[in-house]
């Protein structure tokens, strides 16, 4: 069992009790937004359907499509592409070019320029530096199913999508790659370049 409160400190209320393991979370992400926020709250804008808080800064060219909350002092770079569902905390920041899908990135993250984020869970004060990926699918394998490593034990997460957990404080090099189904505790450290793959081909 996963507990994200052993990843995130204090996440937002909606999602500190959930009992749900990450990927569940990611899968049922759209009716755990209903609880997110005030539906009626005046602080937000709807800018495409997404509930923008007034706020954050969008820049020109971003798309938003499918069901979004981008909460206070957030920055969305020219050209970002965000899929819903999607949650992004406080003073979160998304390069230009980015694209992030069906995802949660909380409080004071920043995603660089040229980044991908697909079905993952991102934690506070978590940096990703340009062209690292969250990768979600292995297009590689004959078996699809994402397999999860915590404490020397292997979890079959039953699906064949979903990206990464990343606990607070953790930084990820240009260019590096989580493989599906990475579990990162916090602080963690990815080297530019690396490929974080728990679970090799053959295991």
């Amino acid at each position: 069992m996963i507990n994200l409160n052993d990843f995130i400190n204090e996440p937002p209320n909606w999602l500190r009790y959930q009992i749900d393991q990450p990927w569940d979370i990611i899968i049922n992400l759209e009716e755990k937004l209903k609880n997110a926020i005030d539906p009626i709250s005046n602080d937000y804008n709807i800018i495409d359907g997404a509930m923008v808080h007034k706020t954050a800064i969008i820049e020109q060219g971003v798309i938003l499509k499918g069901k979004i909350i981008i909460s206070e002092n957030c920055f969305i770079g020219a050209n970002a592409y965000l899929r819903g569902p999607i949650f992004i905390g406080s003073n979160v920041n998304i390069g230009a070019g980015s694209e992030i899908k069906q995802s949660i990135i909380l409080n004071n993250s920043a995603i660089a320029h040229f980044n991908y984020i697909g079905n993952s869970i991102i934690g506070k004060s978590v940096n990703f530096e340009a062209g690292s990926i969250c990768a979600n699918h292995y297009n590689e394998r004959k078996i699809k199913n994402i397999f999860v490593t915590i404490n020397n034990e292997i979890i079959d997460t039953k699906i064949d999508k979903f990206g990464s957990l990343v606990g607070d404080n953790s930084r990820i090099g240009a260019n590096a790659v989580l493989s599906p189904g990475t579990i990162l505790k916090t602080d963690s450290i990815v080297k530019r370049l690396e490929l974080i793959e728990q679970i090799k081909e053959n295991d």
